[in-house]
């Protein structure tokens, strides 16, 4: 049954319900895992996705993103072309989800991007049993280990203690990371006011909108100085902008996987590494392949030759898919920020 999904230049295709998943440009039929925008981009003539998803783009990129637009509750069934379709909660931000194709008694599962760390702003990650599992590997090595987030968001209030002259400037990225980062402070205690970029604010409208309460938050508007003291959220990219020159002498914090490698946090300006990620860590992307029970694997997205001689090694069939066109930070972002 595997020869129903084919690697073409637009990205998986399923041959037999005649449908892309996550294709990497416009096609006439697509079923979108998530939001992020290596992912998620304008111009299908038709799109299935969760109805969050379908929002996000729409906040993106217009209401016409698409030609018709269906979306697709967690765990309903559909028949797409006599192939079976459900959608399943993949934990890696609002609406994300894995994709379950059933061909008769076959079962394949696309897990976009996914991670099983506790998320309080979107539906947590479902096992969903399957023969073949494509599954991501942004962090496919053994290095990537992600400590808890309370940890993490502990480092930020312990250093806004030690430095509380100062501006904690926060670089988040718009989708997921912000949105966590905020409840996450919540969970924690942090009861002031948390401060927007304007690139944040509508998708943390959204959120709001779709019942993920955040508590008081304001934007950054024309303000600099003033805020020393407080925490100032922005897109990654603006940490070492001019913008961040109004608040004088921040504190430059980046939440990301990725300040695992402290090479990294350097090379971002990041004077506070915050390893909070919204994937998998090599841990968890093993644990998952074991547990789907999948005796086919395919692996894309990152460091996929290790994750491949992983499960070779336990007898499993894996292949790397190379797929173009996804990248590592993803939704015009810098890579490596996820």
């Amino acid at each position: 049954m595997q020869q129903n999904l084919i690697l073409t230049d637009a990205g998986l295709y399923c041959s037999a319900g005649d449908f892309f998943i996550d294709p990497v440009r416009p096609v006439e039929r697509a079923l979108i895992t998530h939001g992020h925008a290596d992912h998620a981009r304008a111009g299908h003539g038709s799109v299935l996705a969760s109805s969050e998803t379908l929002k996000i783009m729409a906040v993106r990129y217009g209401a016409g993103f698409a030609g018709t637009t269906q979306a697709i509750a967690p765990g309903e069934r559909l028949s797409v072309a006599g192939v079976g379709v459900s959608f399943h909660p993949a934990g890696h931000v609002l609406g994300s989800c894995q994709i379950r194709l059933d061909f008769g008694g076959f079962v394949a599962v696309v897990s976009g991007d996914y991670k099983r760390q506790p998320d309080p702003t979107c539906a947590p990650f479902e096992l969903v049993p399957c023969d073949l599992f494509v599954t991501e590997a942004t962090f496919g090595l053994p290095v990537f280990r992600h400590p808890p987030a309370t940890g993490e968001i502990g480092k930020l209030t312990a250093s806004l203690g030690l430095f509380g002259d100062k501006t904690h400037l926060v670089g988040a990225y718009a989708l997921g990371k912000a949105q966590r980062l905020i409840a996450h402070l919540r969970e924690s205690g942090y009861n002031r006011p948390v401060y927007l970029h304007g690139a944040l604010e509508p998708l943390c409208a959204l959120y709001e909108a779709e019942g993920v309460a955040f508590g008081p938050l304001e934007p950054v508007g024309g303000r600099g100085k003033e805020l020393a003291g407080e925490i100032v959220l922005c897109p990654p990219g603006q940490l070492t902008d001019r913008w961040a020159r109004r608040f004088g002498d921040p504190v430059t914090a980046l939440a990301s996987g990725w300040m695992r490698v402290r090479a990294r946090a350097r090379q971002r300006g990041a004077e506070l590494p915050l390893i909070i990620s919204d994937h998998a860590d090599w841990d968890d992307l093993c644990r998952t392949v074991v547990e789907t029970g999948a005796e086919d694997i395919w692996v894309t997205h990152g460091a996929e030759d290790a994750l491949v001689h992983w499960c070779r090694s336990r007898g499993l069939n894996a292949r790397p898919l190379n797929l173009a066109g996804y990248e590592d930070g993803g939704d015009g972002e810098t890579v490596g920020i996820v």
